[in-house]
């Protein structure tokens, strides 16, 4: 991990707080949303309906604090004309706060596929399948905060390294989907659906992809999108 601190110390005391309330705003809003991802994973597992709901009100709040957020950020580049690592810190927060909101959508889809799946009175078999890809990328949500939290490049580092576990898990689940929708007609609607929630659950997977390439670009300054692991792994400095 970089060792120095991409949150700089300004003579004006108040610039400090405003850039680390902004931070924990982030980290606020990150915990709704891997409690969104979490919830609505458990309310597929165990068929929860009440929790599915719970799942979807949830959103509100979180789009409210990417629209607060998004407001102190356009306020401190108007007033501030931050530099360097301060311009760095407010742009990864505006990507960073883009890719949660959407992780956010991503879990309210999870909840609303629940209660679908639950009113066709589908297998509980069927979202038991999904476990194993939904603890994983849970994992790497929760992983990639506290890589934000701590502005560890070198544990976001490692987090873009796991994104070919996720392909290979949703993969694996797709093709059993296919599998058995092929060997019983009777479970293609459930199946469908069950494969909508897999999907949701590889995107939010791709977007926690994204934060740790936002605090990778905001530690090392240095924009690694669009590369793959061998070449991220290339271009940060240890």
């Amino acid at each position: 991990m970089n060792t120095e601190s991409p949150l700089s110390r300004h003579i004006s005391s108040r610039f400090n707080m405003e850039l680390e309330d902004l931070r924990n705003k982030v980290l606020t809003m990150g915990g709704l949303v891997e409690t969104q991802v979490s919830n609505g994973l458990t309310a597929l597992l165990e068929s929860d309906s009440a929790l599915a709901e719970n799942v979807a009100e949830m959103d509100y709040k979180v789009n409210a604090l990417e629209i607060e957020i998004d407001e102190k950020c356009v306020e401190i580049l108007a007033r501030r004309a931050p530099t360097a690592k301060d311009l760095r810190l407010v742009v990864t927060i505006i990507k960073t706060i883009n890719d949660l909101e959407r992780i956010g959508d991503q879990a309210e889809k999870l909840g609303e596929l629940e209660m679908e799946l639950n009113n066709e009175g589908a297998s509980t078999s069927e979202f038991v399948k999904l476990g194993h890809l939904g603890k994983l990328v849970l994992k790497m949500l929760h992983n990639a905060l506290d890589a934000f939290a701590r502005m560890d490049d070198q544990a976001a580092l490692k987090i873009i390294g796991k994104d070919n576990k996720i392909d290979e898990e949703y993969d694996a689940l797709m093709r059993q989907l296919i599998t058995h929708m092929m060997e019983d007609p009777r479970t293609i609607k459930s199946a469908l659906r069950v494969s909508w929630c897999a999907r949701s659950l590889e995107r939010v997977g791709n977007h926690v992809i994204n934060i740790c390439e936002y605090i990778i670009y905001l530690v090392q300054g240095k924009d690694v999108r669009h590369m793959d692991y061998k070449e991220v792994k290339s271009q940060i400095k240890r």
